[in-house]
C-alpha cells in the first residue's frame, strides 16, 4: 500500500497554512491601529477546519476557502476605527503559539515518517 504525504500529514498542513494566513489579517489589525474608520477582521479557525473533511484531506492546501470576518469590538471608537490594541496582541500571540503548536505536531509526523522510512 504506497502512502502520500497527504495522507500522513493529515490537517496539519492546512492548519499551518491557516495560522499563516491570520498572522497577516491580525498584523494588518496591528498595523492600522490609528487608521480612522479601519474596521479590523480575523480569521474563524472552526470554519476553515470544517471545510476538511476525511475525504478531503488530499487536496492541496490553497484550495481552502478561507474568509475574513469583522471583528466586534467590545468599546466603540469615536473614529469609527474597531481594532483595540489589547485585544489584537493577545490574539496575536494565541496565533502564535498555536502556529508553534501546529508546527510540532507537523514535525512529529515527519519524525514518524522518517523512522518508518528508516525501518526502526
Amino acid at each position: 500500500m504506497a502512502i502520500t504525504f497527504e495522507n500522513a500529514l493529515g490537517v496539519h498542513p492546512e492548519a499551518l497554512n491557516f495560522r499563516v494566513q491570520r498572522t497577516k489579517v491580525l498584523a494588518s489589525n496591528l498595523a492600522n491601529v490609528d487608521t480612522p474608520g479601519y474596521l479590523a477582521r480575523d480569521l474563524s479557525f472552526t470554519t476553515v477546519m470544517g471545510q476538511i473533511s476525511p475525504a478531503s484531506v488530499d487536496k492541496p492546501v490553497q484550495k481552502l476557502k478561507v474568509e475574513s470576518q469583522y471583528s466586534i469590538p467590545y468599546q466603540n471608537s469615536n473614529d469609527g476605527n474597531t481594532v483595540e490594541l489589547g485585544v489584537e496582541q493577545a490574539k496575536f500571540t494565541q496565533n502564535n503559539m498555536d502556529f508553534q503548536t501546529s508546527l510540532t505536531f507537523l514535525n512529529m509526523k515527519f519524525n514518524g515518517l522518517a523512522k518508518a522510512i528508516e525501518g526502526r
